[in-house]
């Protein structure tokens, strides 16, 4: 999962932080708001924890200006403003969850799950086809589709194609593939996603003689049929990111 925290205490946010990474998900954090409105109109995140009192933009604002932009990023409120009549606000500023100072970080942990979980669902309900180029993906048929040609994915292969499909263009790392595909929380030190990237590719690529799935050295895969005309220029890395 992939959380952008805006927190404006040093010490909470270095603790929300840490007990995020250590289960597993990717954090971007910020202590202004001005700064989390730029990065949640030009990043993809599948939760925000917004503190309500925050320099440059207070968390209400923020979240305003969001729903108004149609950013539909699930909110959650973590604020020591916790008066009924606060709640009631936050949750009609666009805010999806609200939680109280001082708080159990389980219980964020299981709020921000459940409203990743719950985005996911509304999603899939709403759109049950997902698209990139001229690969199709039917969420409820879980067939998918490349030139109107089947391709014959296995259960864990459909899951990373969704995954590609609902964040294209955008780098894809390990850990994400790991918790969205797998529900593993910490490295198996195996080659499990390299094989199942490998396999993909040979189904999705291979028989229709181009490159989708591109290998971001150091950080993961991404989505870009925009970066194929450079491979016939430079040299393509294998699943591991070494140079074939």
């Amino acid at each position: 999962m992939r959380i952008l925290l805006v927190e404006d205490d040093v010490s909470l946010s270095s603790f929300v932080e840490k007990g995020f990474r250590e289960a597993g998900h990717h954090v971007e954090v910020t202590d202004n708001g001005k700064y989390a409105l730029t990065l949640c109109m030009t990043e993809q995140y599948d939760v925000a924890v917004v503190d309500r009192m925050l320099p440059g933009l207070d968390g209400l604002s923020l979240v305003k200006a969001l729903r108004a932009a149609q950013i539909g990023t699930p909110i959650l409120f973590l604020t020591s403003l916790g008066g009924v009549d606060d709640r009631v606000e936050g949750l009609e500023a666009g805010g999806d969850d609200y939680l109280t100072k001082p708080f159990a970080f389980s219980e964020l942990l299981a709020r921000v799950t459940a409203l990743s979980r719950r985005s996911v669902l509304k999603a899939n309900e709403t759109n049950p086809e997902l698209s990139y180029d001229d690969v199709v993906v039917n969420l409820f048929e879980h067939t998918a589709t490349r030139q109107g040609v089947a391709l014959d994915l296995q259960p864990k292969e459909f899951r990373i194609l969704e995954l590609f499909l609902r964040h294209p263009g955008r780098v894809i790392t390990r850990t994400m593939l790991l918790e969205h595909v797998w529900d593993i929380h910490f490295d198996p030190q195996t080659s499990v996603v390299e094989t199942h990237i490998s396999r993909l590719r040979n189904k999705l690529e291979k028989p229709f003689g181009d490159t989708l799935i591109q290998t971001v050295r150091g950080a993961g895969y991404k989505l870009d049929r925009k970066m194929r005309a450079n491979s016939l220029e430079e040299p393509r890395l294998d699943d591991r990111g070494d140079v074939k």
